[in-house]
């Protein structure tokens, strides 16, 4: 009680200070009618006010509904995986999670509607995220760790998935909907993603649903790589396909809002169930006897929802929104030999955030909020390496911006608290625990950790179409049970992994500089940044062997990242409606350890595309470059350079419903491609030459 007392004396404080506030961008309409009728998106996540993307301080990029109408049915991580400054961790395409700026797992928030999934999938990278980019309306991404509406475990950015399950408006004519089919030829694959809404008076329900089916997928060339051949002494299996990575997903979902002039109020319920292959290695000789086999991942996720806004028309206070979500996750590891249950992970809580916004003034905006969590973790069987248990979390945040028109600033203020309670008693310690001083009965099983975050960043426009801004920021998280209680065998990193209970808080101090330029033909954006890392939570090798695997040990170090995005397009030629463009974008991450190089960080990167936009036709050809990776971590290998090549066309015959039938071709080239953040780069590369049709309508 001291500590939420004190939280809220501390909120009303920062409420008072008036820094200014970083904040996400979403892909919202807006009331701009300039001469090209363009739809200006505004900043309405990460920060409770809205922003208009052109003025947000930090990296931001959104994936719009109609993007996702004729994306390929992928992972979340797939989905985004190309976009400057984002790659996938990429395991088979049951399960791929984002990697921004080269970091990944807890460091990474994956959210849905602003609050947690009460997933596994930070845990590792074979674990899916309970939530389909099919279901989203539109999904934001914030590069960078100034992200202090969600707390300082977003040390490395944030991804939200934003869906209409809980509608927040009357639609149109009472009735709206989606729909979007397609199939593809490398794994025969068949999706189906649906979305309605039909209103009766000011109550709207909303159904939607995701489903996908693929087979095991084809690849150019042999899934071992040639590196790891060598290093290994192997003989690959010269079969061209990558054996089971075959995937069947389905999730469906139901919601209810009442919605007035002054906000909304509503609540949903949804059903998530995968099971999904995780590749394992194709190889002739030698063979091991101890082998487990080929392993499926079953997956079942209900989740509940309840999210309002209203909106105050006096006093101090504009706005106020509330979001809770509770989930209840289980997922097995499942043998295709026997059909036996392995490891079972069960992930239970709850967790709410609530924002105040304040009424804007002349040159101030500003929000103070609170978020909560409890989750019930535990794992179950033979590789359980983490022991049961209970996490407590809770935020207090203040963001503020303040805008004088040709320059402001803009920046805010959180703390964190966060308490464990996990199961130590009576566990045994194995013998890499024994070997490096760890004796679990007397370890720490109710850690706490407190955290302070700010930013403050200050920006300037010289004109309309130009921006610049700086942003300084200081983020820290807590470590999690992964990193503090592991003991055991996990092979879906091919490791025996050791935590350490006496790990402390991470933190990070980081730079950003941003520009924007937006003419008549030309657009661009550029970020360039730097981090620097107090207590960086890293896995190191020992030197022991255990059950068949190389020991992995969780320690703290210093560490340093920098590095670039930029993106810019050209309108080439225009005619009324109809466009030629050119569009490119490029990245880049160094990182630095006290002690030598951090694995799986990504190479540079670049892309080309050139756009034609018609009434009735769509069409583009792009070319995108990964470099060769060869600064690697100890026991990693490099990674060749690729280009890949895809294209892309549709037909649109009527207005009215808005149609689309289009052909997408990928990798038309047929290359050998691995993605270098990605444990399975040397097992399994991405999926070769494939065709996909299908239509995508929204009425």
């Amino acid at each position: 009680m001291r500590l939420q007392n004190l939280a809220i004396l501390s909120g009303v404080s920062l409420l008072a200070l008036s820094l200014a506030a970083p904040a996400l961008a979403a892909d919202a309409p807006s009331t701009t009618d300039g001469p090209d009728n363009e739809v200006e998106q505004v900043v309405v996540t990460g920060s409770p006010f809205a922003v208009s993307l052109d003025s947000v301080t930090t990296s931001v990029s959104v994936v719009s509904r109609d993007d996702l109408d004729i994306a390929p049915p992928v992972g979340l991580g797939d989905l985004l995986s190309g976009q400057p400054g984002l790659r996938s961790t990429f395991f088979g395409p049951g399960a791929s999670r984002p990697v921004i700026r080269g970091l990944s797992g807890p460091r990474v928030l994956v959210l849905q509607n602003g609050v947690g999934l009460v997933d596994a999938s930070s845990l590792s990278p074979d674990h899916a995220v309970a939530s389909d980019p099919g279901e989203a309306s539109r999904i934001e991404v914030l590069r960078g760790p100034s992200t202090l509406a969600y707390g300082g475990a977003g040390i490395g950015g944030v991804v939200n998935i934003l869906d209409d399950r809980i509608p927040t408006r009357i639609p149109d004519g009472g009735v709206s909907g989606r729909l979007s089919v397609s199939g593809s030829s490398v794994d025969s694959g068949r999706s189906l993603s649906f979305g309605l809404q039909a209103a009766s008076g000011p109550v709207v329900v909303a159904i939607d649903g995701v489903s996908r089916r693929s087979d095991d997928y084809d690849v150019p060339g042999t899934p071992v790589s040639r590196q790891l051949a060598v290093a290994d002494g192997l003989t690959p299996d010269p079969a061209r396909v990558v054996r089971n990575t075959d995937t069947r997903l389905d999730a469906y979902g139901l919601g209810v809002s009442f919605v007035t002039d002054n906000g909304f109020i509503g609540l949903s319920v949804k059903q998530t169930d995968t099971v999904y292959g995780v590749p394992d290695l194709q190889i002739l000789a030698p063979i091991d006897p101890d082998a487990e086999g080929p392993v499926a991942i079953d997956l079942h996720q209900t989740r509940f929802d309840f999210r309002s806004e209203l909106d105050f028309d006096q006093g101090p206070i504009s706005k106020a929104k509330a979001s809770i979500g509770y989930a209840d996750y289980e997922h097995a590891e499942i043998s295709r030999v026997d059909g036996s249950t392995g490891t079972r992970f069960l992930s239970q809580g709850v967790e709410g955030r609530i924002e105040l916004v304040q009424r804007e003034t002349d040159i101030l905006k500003g929000a103070v909020g609170f978020q909560a969590l409890s989750r019930h973790f535990n794992s179950l069987g033979d590789e359980a390496s983490i022991p049961q248990t209970d996490i407590q979390e809770f935020g207090i945040f203040t963001l503020q911006r303040l805008d004088f028109g040709g320059w402001g600033l803009d920046g805010g203020l959180r703390i964190d608290h966060k308490t464990m309670d996990s199961a130590l008693a009576g566990r045994p310690a194995s013998v890499p625990a024994i070997a490096g001083g760890i004796d679990w009965t007397t370890a720490d099983s109710k850690p706490d950790f407190t955290n302070v975050s700010g930013s403050l960043g200050v920006f300037f426009k010289p004109s309309d179409s130009q921006f610049y801004a700086l942003t300084l920021a200081r983020s820290a998280r807590a470590p999690t049970e992964a990193e503090l209680y592991s003991d055991g065998p996990h092979p879906g990193t091919g490791a025996y992994e050791l935590g350490d209970p006496n790990l402390d808080s991470e933190a990070v101090i980081s730079l950003e500089a941003t520009g924007r330029w937006t003419f008549d033909r030309v657009r661009g954006e550029a970020h360039l940044w730097w981090a620097d890392y107090d207590g960086y939570i890293e896995q190191a090798r020992t030197g022991a062997v255990e059950d068949g695997l190389p020991v992995y040990r969780y320690f703290s170090t210093g560490a340093r990242f920098y590095g670039f995005e930029a993106e810019g397009s050209y309108d080439l030629w225009t005619s009324g409606a109809r466009t030629l463009s050119v569009d490119l974008g490029a990245d880049f991450v160094h990182g630095t350890l006290d002690t030598g190089i951090p694995a799986r960080i990504p190479p540079w990167s670049a892309t080309a595309k050139l756009i034609w936009e018609s009434p009735m036709y769509d069409a583009h050809v792009e070319v995108h470059y990964a470099a060769e990776q060869d600064r690697v971590a100890t026991n990693e290998l490099p990674t060749d350079a690729y280009t890949m090549v895809n294209l892309y066309g549709a037909v649109k015959p009527f207005s009215d419903p808005d149609l689309r039938l289009f052909v997408e071709g990928r990798n038309l080239t047929d290359v050998v491609a691995r993605e270098h953040v990605s444990f399975l780069k040397d097992i399994a590369p991405l999926p070769g030459r494939s065709v996909r049709v299908g239509l995508a309508m929204r009425f």
